[in-house]
Parts: C-alpha cells; structure tokens; sequence
C-alpha cells in the first residue's frame, strides 16, 4: 500500500504489546473532528494480538470507502520505542505534517483539529513542534489529574536539562518534520524521542508551542515505559535516578547527538551547548558559576531546587 500523495496530517504510532488498550485510541483516532488523516502503526514483535487488531482496524477504514483516512501496519525495528518512533519519522515517502501517537492513551476529539489550527499561519519554511498539557488517567477508578503548566517558554536553554515536550501530544510542521528526517541517524543513541525532537526543533532555532489546554487522556498503568504521571511519588523516582547517575547519563546520550548535528544549531545555541559541556567538566565551585552563565533552566521551583543541587553533587 502506497502513502497518499499530499496527507495533511500522518498519525505515527509505536506498537508493542497494546492489545488491552490499542482499540481505545484508534477509536478516538476515528473521532477526530479533523477527518483528513492517515496512520502509520509500526508494529515492534508483539506477541498479544496488537498485529491483528492493526490490521482489521485498515481493513475497516479501507471497506469505509473513504478517501480522508488510510491506514499502514509495517515491521518495527524491534530495538525499542524510541528506536520504533524514530523509524517511523524515517519512513519513505513522508511528508506533511505529522502527529506522534502512543498506543494507550484516548485522544481527546479535537486534538488534531486544535493543533494544526495553531500551527497553521507561522513561517512554512520555521521549524514548529506543537505539544500540549494531558490529563493523567488511571482508568481502574477514573482518577484524573491535570499534568503540570509551564511558566517559561520552551527553548534549548530549557531542552538541554529537562523535556517538556510530551511525545503522545507532538504534532511537528513539515519543517521540523524535514528537520527530524534529515538528523534521525544522529539520534541513534538517546533516551527519549521526544526530548530529542524538543532539543532538535529548538537548537536550530525552530518554535515549540506548548498548549495549556489538555488534548488527550494519558493513561496511567504498571506498563507505562516512562513512568506513571507526576506527584510526590514520580518526584521521588526521579530524584533517586538522578541519584544514580540515570540524569547524567541521558543528557550524555543527548550530548553526544547534538555533536553529530552541530552544525544545524544557530549560532547562539552552538555558544550554549559549549558553555553547558564545559560547565559539566568542571570542578565542584566553578561548576555551579560556569553553568549559572551557561543559561539552563528547569520549568518550577521544585525542578529548579533539583536541578542546582544535582549541579551541587556532579549529577548533571
């Protein structure tokens, strides 16, 4: 099955094992108000179902006759979710606009409608990455909780410590979609996806909008590969990896990727990676004063408290 010439919006979603809460969010793919979609599901080896479920669900939309959605299942790499999402961002043929989708969360309906209205307007030629707030859900009793606000916008500054870009809400235009195609080898190495995308659209000078208004339901399960939501709890986890050196270890990775890219980074941000690099080599006093200059910041008064003392203790 070919890809439609000109997709206005190309749902890209990671599959693994989802079969318990896979027909969830097709469901809500279908419901979208913006009808005008087409869906890529890399499916990574599952063993429960999740394969035949993907595939009835293009058979579905195919008999619908309907010419505004199509649907593809293809192999994953099977190394993972990040290597999974990057593979898709890598997939031939794709252009457009593209909106990143997790296999166990419920789109809210208007969330594909609400982004592209937002990144409509702005420079064609600027990377843009829209992401917005989400509404933690554990579905065994309907709990809900709103996921945190940012004060400050997004920027390298921000990307180099710390993601506020939620990859299960990213929506990027079709230059920083260029942007993620022409970089993704770069990438091989990091955590997460989606801090990758975040430090990549802003390190070469593109826009992030943060929406503050929740398009979706993440939901909350002993699955979850990055963890379950936020509060005490999650805060706790975080500061025992940091602790660990985990912290450490993933801005490594992002490190050593934004090398193999340095080159697509403005000017400014070339300045402040170096900064940033030097301040992390640097001896426990002139470390705090080289990476204050540095610029970094984290979202709240809590992540920042974190962040200096992890600085404090090499940690960083």
């Amino acid at each position: 099955m070919t890809l439609p010439s000109a997709p206005c919006v190309t749902v890209l979603m990671a599959v693994c094992n989802g079969a318990a809460d896979l027909p969830a969010q097709l469901d809500s793919l279908v419901a979208q108000t913006h009808a005008d979609w087409h869906l890529i599901a890399s499916d990574d080896g599952s063993t429960d179902g999740s394969r035949a479920i993907l595939e009835r669900f293009a058979k579905d939309q195919a008999a619908s006759h309907s010419s505004r959605r199509s649907v593809v299942v293809t192999d994953g790499p099977g190394q993972g979710f990040v290597r999974n999402f990057l593979s898709l961002l890598a997939h031939p043929g794709l252009t457009g606009c593209v909106a990143l989708c997790d296999q166990d969360d419920v789109w809210f309906p208007e969330h594909l409608e609400q982004a592209l209205a937002q990144l409509s307007g702005l420079p064609a030629d600027r990377p843009v990455l829209y992401c917005s707030r989400r509404v933690n859900w554990w579905p065994t009793d309907d709990r809900r909780r709103l996921s945190r606000a940012y004060a400050r916008p997004g920027s390298f500054a921000n990307a180099l410590v710390e993601n506020i870009a939620p990859g299960n809400t990213m929506v990027l235009n079709a230059a920083a979609l260029k942007l993620a195609r022409e970089t993704v080898a770069a990438a091989v190495d990091v955590s997460f996806h989606d801090w990758w995308l975040y430090l990549l659209v802003t390190g070469a000078g593109g826009m992030v909008i943060h929406d503050p208004v929740p398009r979706l339901l993440y939901r909350q399960h002993g699955r979850n590969v990055l963890g379950q939501g936020e509060g005490f709890r999650a805060g706790l986890a975080v500061k025992h990896g940091v602790l660990r050196g985990a912290y450490a270890a993933r801005i490594d990775r992002n490190l050593q990727a934004l090398a193999r890219i340095e080159a697509r980074l403005t000017p400014e941000n070339r300045h402040r990676l170096a900064a940033f690099r030097a301040a992390r080599r640097a001896g426990p006093l002139r470390r705090m004063a080289l990476m204050w200059r540095a610029g970094v910041y984290r979202q709240g008064l809590l992540a920042r408290l974190g962040f200096w003392g992890a600085v404090a203790v090499g940690r960083v």
